[in-house]
């Protein structure tokens, strides 16, 4: 039988931070032999799994569960992220030879180290006692209700690599636009200079939207279409509930969690609890709204964020551009597994879903997009990317809810530092910060981010800017408007300047860095 994509008008993804796919639904099947309910094979823990320490120790892998201390604060400390990192997770070596096959052996580690190095700057996250040996610490299905019964009442995906073998921005620039532009570390890959599938979806007439939880989204200020586009595609997780509501979403809809210490993103070492709340919440936005049998929900991770799995990643992606990669890197190598759910109606129970060609990283959610609403790729890797249509199997919706009586946890817990700023809070600033904006004089003078030392103070400097700058473009607007009806040049109004929404957003222009950022390595 043919799949249903067709019968799909909306797609909506949650992309959630740093999270390996062993980690959170290593053990999902673990005690079926690792087979769904469909006899799909699925490739989980057996709990055999294990990594040398320092010492050469082995390690094992161990399971999560709801009483284990500080069980949604895991593990206790930030693992460390980028490119370096990664290959040493991966080979035990910073600069794998190519073609070399991952062994997967280098993640305790590694961990020691980044413990040891965030102790040795004075970073105060850490929670106390936190061990190396807590990399192989993998959920229990018990640990996490919600994403378990998704991803066995609807389809998991078990093979969905990263898109480079990095951290945060430059793999949300491949879920975005398919290509990082070369960039592999988050301080370069703040302002993408490209066409993102927002703007190809524009300039083809398809509607799109992106959401923040509770500030207006970071995701507008990375590339030149979405800054400039018109404030009605924009707004915060309660819009998009009532669109949801209203069976008004988008043809494709981004959302994006709230990034604090004390949000929802679940990046380590934040309260994974309050991420389980979020994806009940978009799945219930969907799942009770008028258009739920034409909805297909997508829920994954940007990065493992150095959080330990035992799949080898492979080669033989396909580089997106001409774009020269840092450290040399030819983006031929996929990322590390991250977790990913898929949600509809119109998918069995049971579901692991594999591709019969190819390799699913975040670019088949583009190809999806793509595929379902005839748009042309955005480049050579999303055009190699398989889709997901082929999940979509049956005809007549079901009816059933998986997630009946299934509530999610409540951790109990308290990050360490609840008012420092986390590192993407920062990024979002110093994004805010490039806004373009008169001065008293009326000159557009550069702008300095101030230092900013509180969650509080940052969260108000986005929102005073971000404001400012809005009422900046709707007098830009109305002034372009007046010329545009006198006939007096200026060329007719265009976006950015709305009245509809809640969002914001800026034009080019790049921040000085450095300043109050809290770590170099910066936060994936």
């Amino acid at each position: 039988m043919a799949n249903q994509l067709g019968a799909i008008k909306h797609i909506v993804q949650l992309m959630l931070e740093n999270r390996s796919f062993d980690q959170m639904l290593g053990f999902l099947y673990t005690d079926q032999g690792n087979k769904s309910a469909l006899g799909h094979p699925y490739e989980g823990l057996t709990g055999n799994e294990w990594n040398p320490d320092d010492s050469e120790r082995p390690v094992r892998v161990y399971r999560v569960n709801p009483g284990t201390p500080n069980c949604y604060l895991r593990p206790g400390a930030d693992p460390g992220e980028g490119y370096h990192h990664t290959n040493y997770q991966l080979f035990r070596t910073d600069d794998p030879p190519p073609g070399a096959v991952p062994e997967m052996k280098g993640f305790v580690i590694d961990f020691k180290a980044a413990i040891a190095s965030d102790l040795a700057k004075g970073f105060k996250d850490t929670l106390t006692g936190t061990q190396a040996s807590e990399i192989m610490g993998m959920y229990s299905p018990e640990a996490l209700p919600v994403m378990s019964a998704l991803a066995k009442g609807y389809a998991v995906c078990d093979h969905w690599f990263c898109s480079a073998p990095t951290q945060t921005l430059p793999n949300r620039g491949f879920a975005a636009a398919a290509t990082s532009l070369g960039f592999l570390q988050n301080r370069n890959a703040k302002f993408f200079t490209t066409q993102s599938i927002f703007g190809l979806m524009e300039k083809h007439g398809v509607d799109w939207s992106i959401f923040g939880y509770n500030r207006d989204p970071l995701t507008r200020h990375d590339f030149p279409d979405t800054l400039h586009a018109d404030d009605s595609h924009f707004g915060h997780f309660r819009d998009f509930e009532h669109r949801a509501a209203d069976g008004t979403l988008s043809a494709y809809t981004f959302l994006e969690p709230d990034w604090g210490a004390t949000g929802n993103s679940q990046h380590p070492n934040y309260d994974v609890a309050l991420g389980e709340k979020l994806i009940r919440d978009t799945y219930n936005a969907v799942r009770t709204g008028p258009a739920w049998n034409e909805t297909l929900l997508i829920i994954t991770y940007d990065e493992h964020g150095g959080n330990f799995d035992h799949v080898p990643p492979p080669w033989g992606a396909t580089p997106p551009d001409n774009s020269s990669g840092e450290f040399g890197f030819d983006f031929t190598r996929f990322g590390v597994r991250v977790p990913a759910i898929l949600v509809s109606p119109r998918i069995k129970a049971g579901t692991v879903f594999r591709v019969n060609k190819g390799v699913i990283d975040h670019t088949s959610v583009l190809k999806t997009v793509e595929t379902r609403f005839n748009l042309p790729a955005l480049t050579r890797r999303d055009a190699a990317a398989p889709h997901l249509g082929d999940v979509l199997t049956l005809a007549q919706p079901r009816a059933d809810d998986p997630l009946q009586g299934i509530e999610p946890p409540v951790s109990g817990e308290t990050h360490p530092t609840p008012e420092v700023p986390t590192p993407m809070d920062l990024i979002h600033a110093e994004k805010v910060s490039a806004l373009p904006l008169r001065n008293e004089k009326g000159a557009y003078d550069e702008h300095d981010m101030p230092t900013l030392t509180t969650s509080a103070a940052v969260g108000e400097y986005i929102q005073t800017r971000t404001a400012a700058w809005r009422m900046h473009q709707q007098r830009r607007h109305q002034r372009r408007a007046r010329l545009h009806q006198r006939g007096g040049g200026g060329g007719p109004p265009s976006g950015g300047g709305g009245q509809h929404g809640s969002g914001g957003g800026g034009q080019g222009g790049r921040a000085k860095r450095g300043g109050s950022r809290r770590r170099a390595r910066g936060q994936k």
